[in-house]
C-alpha cells in the first residue's frame, strides 16, 4: 500500500491513543466491523474518505489533518489556483486534490477527483452525510443504492452517501469529476 495510505493510518491510530477511543466506537464511527477498522488502521488497506468523514464530524477534527497532517489557518477565504490543490494518491486508480484544505470549519469537502480507468470490480463505499458529482473530462459508470447510472462529460448527481457507493472510468479512459461531500 502507498505511503500517503500508511501516514493516514498513522494519524488515525494516533487520534484514538490520543482522545483515549476504543477501537470499536470508531468502527461504529465508520459504520464497519472492528477488524476492517483494524485494517484500516494497520495501513495495509485503503481508507475511504467516507470512513475519514465520519471521523472528522464525529470527534470535530479537521478532515485536512487526518488527510495531510496539517490544520487548516484560513477563515475568510481560501483560494486554489489551477493544479494546485493539495494532492492525495489514495490507491493507484483514484487520486484525490482537495479544493479547500486550509480553510478552517468547511461545511463541504471540495475534490477534483482523477479515476484511471482499470479492470477491477466496482468498489463501494458509504458515509455519512450527502455527495456532489460533477463530471469535467470522461465518462464515469456510478453506482448508488444498487441503481447504476453513466455519467457523461458535464453531467451531475446529488445523492444521499449512506447508501453505497462507487465508481469506475468507462471506455478505458481517465475520468476527472468535482466531488462535494457535505
Amino acid at each position: 500500500m502507498n505511503g500517503q495510505i500508511r501516514e493516514i493510518a498513522l494519524r488515525l491510530r494516533g487520534l484514538r491513543d490520543l482522545m483515549d477511543i476504543p477501537v470499536e466506537e470508531m468502527a461504529t464511527a465508520c459504520n464497519i466491523s472492528t477488524n476492517e477498522y483494524l485494517e484500516y488502521e494497520s495501513g495495509d488497506n485503503d481508507i475511504p474518505i467516507g470512513a475519514l468523514q465520519n471521523i472528522s464530524k464525529k470527534y470535530n477534527v479537521e478532515l485536512t489533518a487526518l488527510l495531510f497532517g496539517s490544520e487548516p489557518t484560513m477563515k475568510s477565504f481560501f483560494l486554489t489556483r489551477k493544479g494546485q490543490g493539495t494532492a492525495m494518491e489514495r490507491i493507484s486508480a483514484y487520486k484525490y486534490q482537495s479544493l479547500a484544505a486550509g480553510f478552517v470549519g468547511r461545511k463541504a469537502d471540495p475534490f477534483i477527483v482523477t479515476v484511471e480507468p482499470n479492470e477491477n470490480r466496482l468498489h463501494l463505499n458509504s458515509h455519512n452525510g450527502q455527495e456532489f458529482n460533477y463530471v469535467l473530462e470522461g465518462r464515469m459508470l456510478l453506482s448508488v443504492g444498487g441503481h447504476e447510472l453513466t455519467l457523461n462529460e458535464g453531467d451531475s448527481l446529488y445523492f444521499d452517501a449512506s447508501l453505497p457507493h462507487g465508481m469506475k472510468a468507462l471506455q478505458n479512459e481517465t475520468v476527472k469529476f468535482l466531488s462535494l461531500i457535505f
